[in-house]
This record gives C-alpha cells, structure tokens and sequence, in this order.
C-alpha cells in the first residue's frame, strides 16, 4: 500500500454477537391458513404424481444401462470358465466394454493364468457371443495381462457361488 490510500478493510473487533432469530412458521409473510387433513393428502398426492410421472433420461444404446450394452454383457455372463463354474463376467475377467455408434464392441478382457488351457479358445469364443447379439456390427477382443487377474475382482455373486463368502 502506498502512503495516503485508504485502507480497503477495517478490523473492528467485538466482545459477543447476539444469535440470529430462528426462522418460524407464523412468521410467513401469507396469513396462516389451516389446512385440513384431506388437503394435506391431496397436496401430497399432487407431489407423487408428478415425481412418478417423470421419466428417466433416455440412455445411449451402446452406454453403461443402454439396451445394446446390456445385451452384450448379458452375452458374456453365458460365456462359462471351464475350470470354475462361474462366468466370465462375475469372475471378473472383463475389464471393460466398449461400444462405438456404429455397433462396434471392443472387449477388454483377461484370464486367470497366462497358462490357462482355454488361452486360445476363450478370446475366439467372446468375440462369436458378442457378435452374435442382434445390433453389434463387429467385435474386438483385447487380452490383457495388466492388471493381473486376482479373486478379489469376483463380484459377491461369483464369490457367493465358490464358498468363498
């Protein structure tokens, strides 16, 4: 600050600060009107009507909850571990599902063991269920070694099934 401006703030202190009012009803600026228990219902009901009425925002097809998506996840969730009967996507190795607006699915997918008999066959077998769903154009299987593949990607379900919850 240079010599002769005024300060932009002032310290002023105090010994207490009185509470602020509470907010009450009676205070309204309308004049206090009894409502009766069937207006009161009423009331309600007009608020029910309108909040179930209202409809969920219309999802993409190839996103997370869209009809496409579910189907292809629901195509992997037919795709069985030959070694553990769960499926592939309860046991946690889809990683994830990617769908572009042409139709396109990439999965990224892995295995429990880079030894796993099934190695060859499983990322074959994924991309013909995948393609198999009615909208998919075509369908890219990525196997991925990182992260590696542990129990605790199970869902509670899979976990549930092999005795381990």
């Amino acid at each position: 600050m240079t010599s002769g401006e005024e300060p932009r703030f002032t310290v002023e202190e105090v010994s207490a600060v009185e509470p602020p009012r509470r907010a009450r009803v009676e205070d309204s600026a309308e004049s206090p009107v009894e409502e009766t228990a069937a207006q009161k219902l009423e009331r309600k009901r007009d608020y029910l009507e309108g909040f179930l009425a209202q409809q969920p925002a219309a999802q993409a097809s190839g996103e997370p909850g869209g009809e496409l998506y579910e189907a292809v996840i629901q195509a992997l969730r037919e795709i069985f571990d030959p070694e553990i009967p769960v499926n592939i996507y309860d046991l946690g190795l889809i990683y994830g599902v990617d769908i572009d607006p042409e139709g396109s699915v990439a999965v990224t997918m892995t295995l429990t063991t880079p030894h796993c008999p099934v190695a060859e066959s499983m990322p074959g077998e994924v991309e013909m269920r995948v393609c198999a769903v009615p909208g998919v154009r075509d369908a890219e299987v990525n196997l991925v070694w990182d992260p590696p593949w542990d129990p605790g990607k199970m869902s509670d379900e899979a976990k549930l099934e092999l005795g381990m919850l």
